[in-house]
């Protein structure tokens, strides 16, 4: 090559580098990356909650199930500023100053966590203007958030908490569609928005459900899915978009650029696969559960809980090797064809299989008697010779359902530490005769059956004695 023919060459190659350097750039290809999880902001409605005040308590001499399977007779419990303190037996020293509670002949438990409500969604009255718990418009509506159709004022939860011990509670969005949005969880506390009931810290769940209800709602209006195979086949193709939107801000996060568009939904899906949503899954049949299973291993999530899990007890092994927590009803099967393999023993018998199991209502009366639900799937675990201790079987109304919400290091169990939910029970808490004498919610006493002052009354109630207020 001659030195000409270099030179030329020198040239033309500097004026092409000339040229790319002035190429513009956008402000957006510059942007420098967010960093993970920082793209958009994920808590857009914050929790308000802030504890109601308490005083430094001491229950002595009661019968103690401390939520995690422990039970001390004579026992005392002591909790203040907001936390449990200590628990123990009858020498336990109480701090001068505390506010003591003579309980023997009593029970006291950690507060009851409901697992599967719809308070607030479909509250009491349970009127068609009153009704927001299903946004039936679509197969996927991973786009709402139950939260915002929650009316704090809802006597359903001075209810739960008076008459069934309730302290916490997830808010569900219906079972008509294949994804129908995001869950809440709540204290259960006087509010006037639902931000300030919403349980700080507390992850959200995704509610999805299988079978028999979106395949009718969607496939009677002549659309996918109308079937089983099409419940699946709709989940996979949502979850695959799922993934390219969230490959696309993981991206974005990492390396900077230009900003993904939003989508509300996938917004939603997104925070499943990274693991800050968990999955809440309606679903009766075994065999539909072990699908969801392999669906989830497909895609790279993990379910946190099958509700309504009649069949559960057909699959326990598989539930308990995948660390998947099943809740269910004592005895309430049999009302559609999907229900109706169901047994008043699969609580027990899961609880024997070692699986997370916990008891839930999904009706605003049977919250308000969930440890009697608990003393029937028990007493019909005995009959079948499955031998569970009470303090055990409290485990499916305290530690289990606290697990399967991703809140057991927080509440669920009369541990040093955690939050004061607590409940004096005037007896045995398995008895259709007892109820809830006092209710605590981080430490401050929201409920005394001897105190018409501490009963909650709710706006919708106010001057209306026969509809609660007993003031």
């Amino acid at each position: 090559m001659s030195n000409k023919l270099k030179l030329a060459i020198a040239v033309a190659l500097t004026l092409a580098a000339c040229g790319q350097a002035a190429k513009p750039k956008s402000a957006a290809s510059d942007a420098p990356p967010p960093g993970k999880g920082k793209g958009f902001n994920h808590d857009p409605f914050p929790s308000t909650y802030h504890a109601y005040p308490g005083v430094p308590t001491a229950l002595v001499g009661a019968t103690v199930y401390d939520g995690e399977g422990g039970r001390i007779e004579n026992g005392t419990v002591l909790f203040a500023d907001g936390k449990v303190t200590a628990i123990g037996g009858p020498d336990l020293a109480i701090p001068a100053g505390s506010t003591v509670i003579d309980a023997k002949g009593k029970w006291v438990t950690p507060g009851v966590i409901d697992i599967h409500s719809h308070l607030g969604d479909y509250p009491s009255p349970g009127v068609q203007a009153l009704s927001d718990g299903n946004e039936a418009t679509g197969p996927v509506t991973a786009d709402v958030w139950a939260e915002h159709s929650v009316w704090p004022q809802d006597p359903g939860f001075s209810r739960a908490l008076a008459n069934g011990g309730v302290t916490t509670l997830q808010i569900l969005p219906g079972s008509a569609n294949l994804m129908g949005g995001r869950s809440v969880v709540l204290k259960n506390v006087y509010a006037r928005t639902a931000q300030g009931m919403k349980f700080p810290g507390a992850p959200y769940g995704l509610k999805m459900a299988c079978g028999e209800n979106p395949k009718r709602v969607y496939g009677s209006k002549g659309r996918q899915p109308s079937t089983r195979m099409g419940n699946i086949a709709v989940d996979r193709q949502t979850w695959a978009k799922a993934a390219e939107y969230k490959r696309k801000w993981d991206k974005y996060e990492e390396k900077g650029g230009e900003q993904p568009s939003r989508d509300i939904a996938m917004d939603t899906l997104m925070g499943v696969l990274s693991g800050e949503i968990l999955i809440q899954n309606h679903c009766y049949r075994a065999d539909e559960m072990a699908n969801v299973i392999d669906m989830a291993k497909e895609f790279g999530y993990h379910v946190s809980a099958f509700h309504h899990a009649v069949e559960a007890y057909k699959i326990g092994d598989l539930l308990k090797a995948n660390g998947v927590c099943a809740s269910v009803w004592a005895d309430w099967y049999g009302f559609k064809m999907e229900s109706y393999d169901g047994i008043p023993e699969n609580l027990a018998i899961l609880q024997k299989t070692g699986t997370c199991a916990t008891i839930h209502s999904d009706d605003q009366n049977g919250i308000q008697r969930l440890n009697q639900e608990a003393g029937k799937a028990l007493a019909s675990g005995r009959r079948a010779g499955i031998d569970i201790s009470d303090e055990l079987a409290w485990t499916w109304l305290a530690i289990n359902p606290a697990k399967a919400l991703g809140i057991a290091d927080k509440t669920g169990s009369l541990k040093a530490g955690k939050m004061a939910d607590v409940v004096l029970w005037n007896g045995n808490p398995f008895s259709v005769y007892t109820r809830p004498e006092k209710v605590w919610i981080d430490g401050a006493m929201l409920y005394d059956a001897y105190n018409p002052k501490l009963r909650p009354v709710s706006d919708f109630e106010l001057g209306q004695p026969g509809e609660g207020d007993v003031k």
